[in-house]
């Protein structure tokens, strides 16, 4: 089975090329839908126990766990040492399940997929993209989203220029649906043919 890496900055439309693959038949891992039950259920003992007062009936609160570990980079290397282990045994089922159920392709959607390291665990990184006023248009009109919180948001991921580099496909999705339907669907063609190089 050919092991796909999917990422991309906030705003590029990371989430609709991740449905556009489900859509296509290929089973697609999400992290950060991963990391949002593990808040709710296995990590919530060992986070308040590392950062006390961050969790309550709903399970960990994001909002009192971001201020203690946001500009804390010991904080978040802790919070990652919790969480990283929980996310790889998911990341592993999910990629054991897709096998045998003979998927010829998975892709793992992970975010800070460049950041983590994660590109070693993959045969080919997809990077999803578009021209940065389209991304900051669609940020900018999410609800509660202000310019500062962006520049934030951007200053903990790696620049897109420097992720397209490292990419080997890059899927623009300033065009609309059918134009990125079209290049994952070349992306899929391509990969049937490419060697397996994970780690």
């Amino acid at each position: 089975m050919f092991v796909l890496g999917l990422t991309g900055s906030i705003g590029m439309g990371k989430s609709t090329t991740a449905q556009l693959f489900t859509e296509l038949g290929v089973p697609v891992y999400d992290a950060d839908a991963t990391v949002h039950r593990l808040y709710e259920r296995e990590a919530v003992a060992a986070i308040e126990q590392a950062f006390p007062g961050t969790t309550g009936a709903g399970g960990v609160d994001r909002e009192k766990l971001s201020t203690h570990v946001v500009g804390n980079a010991p904080a978040m290397k802790r919070l990652e040492s919790i969480v990283h282990p929980m996310l790889r045994a998911h990341e592993k089922e999910f990629l054991t399940g897709a096998e045998q159920a003979g998927a010829l392709v998975a892709v793992l959607d992970i975010p800070l997929l460049f950041e983590t390291g994660a590109e070693n665990r993959v045969d080919a990184v997809l990077v999803v993209s578009a021209p940065e006023e389209v991304q900051h248009a669609r940020i900018l009109a999410r609800p509660n989203m202000t310019a500062a919180k962006l520049e934030t948001i951007l200053a903990r991921q790696m620049h897109d220029a420097d992720k397209r580099a490292r990419a080997d496909f890059v899927v623009d999705t300033s065009n609309g649906l059918d134009s990125a339907r079209e290049q994952i669907r070349h992306v899929l063609a391509k990969v049937a043919t490419m060697p397996r190089r994970r780690s």
